[in-house]
């Protein structure tokens, strides 16, 4: 009986416990690289001896005898450590995985400690509290979020820049009669300037800013300040980091955590409600990995507009393209739905009522879509979304629903329709930030600046977006020939 969820909640150690935890965390690390470096070893040498986790465990017994900071560690933690490692080198070797090699983990670098679920127990105390004990440690409190109606297979203790988390891996069976989704089929564009188009909507959904305009102004302030305190270390102190420069980083991973969780918020409610209200959900076969690689090139061959590939990478890694497929995959089963995974090629160049794909048609990056053939005119991402739907209807082999193509046949023309939020110009409203959509890039492209207009419209176009309110792009305010 394996895990098949997991559950996260917010921990709250005493200082001694927090202070032993910190310890386990870089014992746990420090298995880890020993374990893989021995690994490595062990298959560069003459025998191409392939180690598991079974024979590493003795020699972790052997080891645990003479060092005392490893016997510190209880023995299940180390032991989950190898079958950890298991685990990553099953994922390497396996084509339908997309993980790489396992690499060796840095000092600060995701503090944890697994148990088992065998010596892990849960009891609650209050309402909102609960409290788990481990082993050498005792009890812990933790927040009750949710109540834990499934069996705990294992518990991770975790840190990050708000504090410490427990996630308990449960099982939950499955139901013996799956659900059938019977909603309507819809195709999902992802984007930068618009987040997600739903091809049955009107309107894009915007994410709104992971971070208000006060929070970006501080952590670009500590990020100053890091680097400063940074050159003084290394120029005064030998490169150590004094007491003010560790206050400094944990400023900036709190923001940073605080903006991971926002960001991951929207993601959740946006797929949830994707899967739970339509029985078939089809998106692009986007190799994010490969559209964020550097642009920089090498000393021989020097890349191009490398910063500008730069910001693209990180909007692209900050939208959380591959992470919406991920939770679109486990959550379409959940739901009884189906996921449809179609090419991406040409999708933002096909006309969705002639069917006919031409370059011209898209010209710029505009948000107008307008065919050059049929004269069909409509918002660049539905038409794209709309494109996907199709595709997807003939690679899982469904004819169109009536409605579907209903309303392709009656979404014509640019004025047919409005791609404005109902939120715009409105900002941000203090207690319902998440649920307003805002948009700093349609924004500025509203203002006509355009990163393709040299490297004034592009310093210009980057200004713009740090300090603009939330907006969407009309197209009603387009210009005749821009249609």
């Amino acid at each position: 009986m394996k895990a098949n969820s997991a559950l996260r909640f917010r921990l709250y150690p005493n200082r001694v416990q927090a202070e032993r935890l910190t310890l386990w965390s870089h014992t746990c690390r420090a298995v880890w690289n020993i374990a893989l470096a021995q690994r490595i070893w062990a298959y560069r040498s003459a025998q191409r001896a392939t180690v598991r986790a079974a024979e590493q465990c003795i020699g972790l017994t052997e080891a645990r005898r003479e060092h005392d900071w490893l016997r510190d560690l209880p023995a299940q933690c180390a032991q989950q450590v190898l079958r950890q490692l298991d685990a990553g080198y099953d994922n390497f070797w396996n084509p339908q995985h997309p993980a790489g090699f396992p690499q060796f983990k840095r000092k600060h670098h995701r503090q944890g400690v697994a148990f088992p679920g065998q010596v892990v127990q849960v009891r609650r105390v209050t309402r909102r509290m609960a409290q788990v004990r481990l082993p050498k440690l005792g009890w812990v409190r933790f927040r009750l979020s949710r109540p834990i109606d499934a069996t705990v297979r294992n518990a991770a203790i975790s840190r990050d820049g708000l504090g410490w988390h427990v996630t308990f891996g449960v099982h939950q069976p499955e139901p013996e009669e799956l659900p059938v989704n019977t909603g309507e089929p819809v195709g999902v564009d992802v984007g930068i300037a618009c987040s997600v188009f739903v091809s049955n909507e009107a309107t894009e959904r915007q994410r709104p800013d992971t971070l208000t305009s006060g929070e970006y102004e501080r952590l670009r302030g500590l990020e100053q300040r890091k680097a400063r305190q940074i050159a003084f270390a290394k120029k005064h102190n030998g490169g150590k980091y004094p007491n003010r420069l560790r206050r400094t980083i944990k400023q900036i991973a709190a923001l940073k955590a605080r903006q991971s969780r926002r960001r991951a918020d929207w993601n959740h409610k946006l797929t949830d409600d994707l899967t739970k209200n339509h029985g078939l959900v089809a998106v692009e076969d986007l190799r994010v990995s490969n559209m964020v690689c550097t642009g920089r090139g090498t000393l021989g061959q020097p890349g191009t507009n490398v910063r500008q590939k730069a910001g693209l990478n990180r909007s692209i890694a900050d939208q959380g393209w591959f992470e919406i497929r991920r939770q679109l995959g486990y959550k379409v089963r959940r739901y009884g739905g189906e996921l449809v995974v179609v090419s991406a090629a040409g999708s933002s160049q096909t006309c969705s009522k002639c069917r006919i794909r031409d370059p011209k048609s898209r010209e710029g990056c505009g948000r107008l879509f307008a065919c050059v053939h049929c004269g069909h005119t409509e918002h660049a991402d539905r038409n794209a979304a709309a494109i996907i739907l199709d595709r997807a209807f003939s690679t899982a082999g469904r004819k169109p629903t009536a409605e579907w193509e209903a309303g392709i046949s009656t979404s014509g023309g640019a004025d047919s329709q409005s791609t404005r939020s109902p939120y715009a110009g409105r900002g941000t409203r203090t207690g319902s930030r998440l649920r307003e959509p805002s948009s700093n890039v349609t924004a500025a492209r509203h203002r006509g600046i355009s990163h393709h207009s040299g490297r004034r419209g592009r310093q210009s176009y980057r200004n713009t977006r740090r300090v603009m309110p939330g907006g969407s792009v009309d197209l009603s305010v387009l210009d005749e020939e821009q249609r």
